[in-house]
């Protein structure tokens, strides 16, 4: 583990940016141009000396900050993912060198409510909600207006639609690489005659756009855990009456899917942030139904079973893998930062809850006072108030991560409120300003 006080600690200036697309087999250097309302001091000299001293990205262990009767641990990885400010820098960006001209985002960019609202405070207009419904009419629009495409991608018939109303999508899309490539692994599992099963939120943007180029290519199904893909599995064995499947799986299967016919040869594809420890249990498990159903040894799986490779994001593989990191440390609450509807931060509090008190929140207002949290309950969608969440027993220990779309500039804005509270926000700026120089 990382520990930082406020004695010791250098850190090396602030390196550019660098992304490795390991599945690529190449690396790109890029920084984006990210406003710097959304950047923290303090928070990109930590990253950056983690970087320095453990480039292999082997050291999952979080970075202490104590601060006299306050013990922070923040996890190795989280905060913005390289198609996050991809993203941000495109719509930023547009909305610069397009002057008059009417804006808009397809649904929100990212889910973050910070970089939503400050999108929206400088003219942009949302065409749709998260879940798809309408806002403004597409027929509103004309070929002069910009429709920007958020991160999740959209549906190959939101896309032809926006064309053919003369509206350029391909200029201004935002899609992440890593949602491209699972596009891509779909169609290289398509071409070889499998249906596709798509382990995702249904009613989530990426899935849905995932879907959509997924169904383009091949018949395809959307199941959203293990629990489904159990039920899936026995139209796969003949356990259950292939009438069912259409009222079962309603809304979530391609035109024309024939469960006796489609679940013969099947491939397993991702939402990208996922749990990587989900999907790959359903990748297993639907593995050993057709290898159990159709008597298969190893060398002939592929008759019936596409060869599994994983899809999810390099960050969400990361700041999962640093959550479990983060867990070994013994502390009495986890704070986990992002917007509500995101989720990759949504998977984040899930590992969380297993081992302590967990609290979602969306910004630092959401600690009410040291005394009050205004926190999410993602379960049952509703937003509580909790009375004490702070321990009352020196020092206390406190768990911080956030998700792939919260900026670091709301991670430092807790941090400091925290401090507060324990009155020792001169050991914090005395903790910064040795780290910085």
């Amino acid at each position: 583990m990382l520990s930082i006080n406020i004695s010791t600690s250098r850190v090396a200036p602030i390196l550019l940016l660098s992304v490795q697309f390991c599945n690529f087999a190449i690396i790109i250097m890029k920084t984006f141009n990210v406003p710097s309302v959304y950047r923290s001091p303090l928070i990109s000299a930590i990253k950056n000396r983690r970087k320095q001293n453990d480039k292999m990205k082997k050291d999952f262990s979080p970075t202490h900050l104590e601060l006299g009767p306050l013990h922070l641990y923040i996890a190795r990885h989280f905060g913005f993912c390289y198609g996050v400010e991809n993203a941000i820098d495109i719509s930023f960006r547009t909305i610069e060198e397009n002057p008059g001209r009417k804006i808009y985002l397809l649904s929100e960019m990212i889910h973050n409510p910070q970089v939503n609202a400050d999108l929206k405070l400088r003219g942009v207009e949302f065409l749709q909600d998260t879940n798809g419904n309408q806002l403004i009419p597409f027929d509103a629009l004309s070929p002069d207006d910009i429709v920007i495409i958020p991160a999740f991608g959209t549906t190959l018939a939101i896309e032809s639609k926006l064309n053919a109303l003369g509206i350029t999508t391909a200029k201004f899309n935002t899609t992440c690489p890593f949602v491209e490539k699972v596009w891509n692994r779909g169609d290289q599992i398509a071409s070889k005659g499998y249906s596709l099963i798509i382990h995702g939120k249904p009613n989530h943007e990426e899935t849905r756009a995932t879907f959509s180029h997924a169904s383009a290519m091949a018949p395809s199904v959307v199941i959203k855990d293990i629990a489904e893909t159990e039920r899936l599995a026995r139209y796969i064995t003949g356990d259950a009456n292939p009438a069912e499947f259409f009222t079962e799986f309603s809304g979530r299967y391609s035109n024309g899917f024939d469960p006796v016919v489609d679940l013969k040869r099947i491939g397993v594809i991702n939402q990208t942030t996922q749990l990587a420890t989900d999907t790959q249990a359903i990748a297993d498990y639907l593995k050993k139904v057709v290898q159990n159903h159709f008597e298969l040894d190893d060398h002939h799986i592929a008759e019936h079973f596409a060869d599994n490779r994983d899809t999810l994001c390099y960050a969400t593989n990361d700041n999962q893998t640093a959550v479990t990191g983060l867990l070994q440390q013994s502390a009495d609450l986890a704070l986990v930062v992002g917007g509500y509807n995101s989720s990759n931060t949504t998977h984040l509090v899930e590992l969380c809850e297993e081992k302590l008190p967990t609290y979602f929140i969306n910004a630092a207002t959401s600690l009410v006072s040291e005394k009050d949290i205004l926190h999410y309950d993602f379960h049952n969608k509703q937003e509580l108030l909790t009375t004490p969440y702070l321990p009352e027993l020196r020092p206390v220990k406190i768990l911080i991560t956030s998700g792939a779309s919260c900026p670091d500039a709301v991670v430092e804005q807790v941090i400091r409120r925290l401090a507060g509270f324990y009155s020792v926000e001169k050991l914090l700026d005395q903790l910064e300003n040795d780290i910085l120089n």
